[in-house]
């Protein structure tokens, strides 16, 4: 059982820390560097939370039924998500063959529950014809968020294969996180549409209109404020 009475030690002042089995790196090693982002996405894991528990349960017309589906379902899934990134982010603090005996790591059956929750979310999804803009509801925009870290994670696994060997890192870590990406892609697709939300569709610049920009806007109201003060 861990116990922790106080959180700052000094032991980093000269810009050092210690991995899980004692050895000292500094703090700008990759290693470190791949835990810093799972511990990152880790915490906007929980702003997404955040923004599903306040969600508006009612509107004018009543109970919004599918909002509190949504919070059920994401706040059981996104739970257990927190749990799993704080194990792998403990077995990251450490080179594979330092891993402590009484440490559980991130398994296939991990990756397979991600893959049958995504199968699942898509059964109520109509099949994407063009890329989407990451934007939407502040839970789903947060989780466009999350998605792209849980990326850059997955290339800071890959760079500290590169930098300390093919065996750095437990080809099912890596596995899980590139999973846990497009997870997160696909639930807020879902959340979009249980929320009744139009999804922005990217459209190329080929076929976009001529962008003119906002600046005639901003002076129309500039010129609307002048026009008001002279009443």
């Amino acid at each position: 059982m861990v116990r922790i009475t106080r959180v700052y030690t000094g032991g980093g002042d000269e810009g050092q820390t210690s991995l899980v089995d004692g050895s000292r790196r500094m703090k700008s090693d990759p290693r470190f560097e791949t835990v810093g982002t799972c511990d990152e996405l880790n915490s906007i894991l929980g702003c997404v939370l955040m923004e599903v528990k306040r969600m508006p349960s009612h509107d004018d017309g009543g109970d919004r039924t599918n909002v509190q589906r949504v919070e059920l379902v994401v706040v059981e899934a996104l739970g257990r998500i927190q749990h799993e990134l704080f194990d792998l982010g403990a077995e990251l603090a450490c080179p594979p063959e330092d891993v402590p005996e009484y440490m559980t790591l991130i398994g296939k059956e991990q990756s397979e529950l991600l893959v049958e929750e995504m199968d699942a979310w898509l059964e109520d999804l109509e099949p994407l014809t063009s890329f989407i803009l990451p934007t939407g509801s502040p839970p789903v925009a947060t989780m466009h968020v999350g998605r792209c870290i849980a990326r850059r994670l997955e290339r800071s696994m890959v760079q500290l294969l590169e930098s300390e060997g093919k065996d750095a890192i437990r080809p099912t870590a890596l596995v899980y996180i590139n999973r846990l990406s497009d997870w997160l892609f696909v639930m807020g697709r879902w959340v979009s549409e249980m929320l009744g939300e139009d999804e922005t569709l990217w459209l190329p610049l080929g076929k976009r209109s001529s962008e003119r920009g906002v600046a005639d806007r901003v002076n129309k109201m500039r010129s609307n404020d002048d026009d008001f003060s002279d009443l």
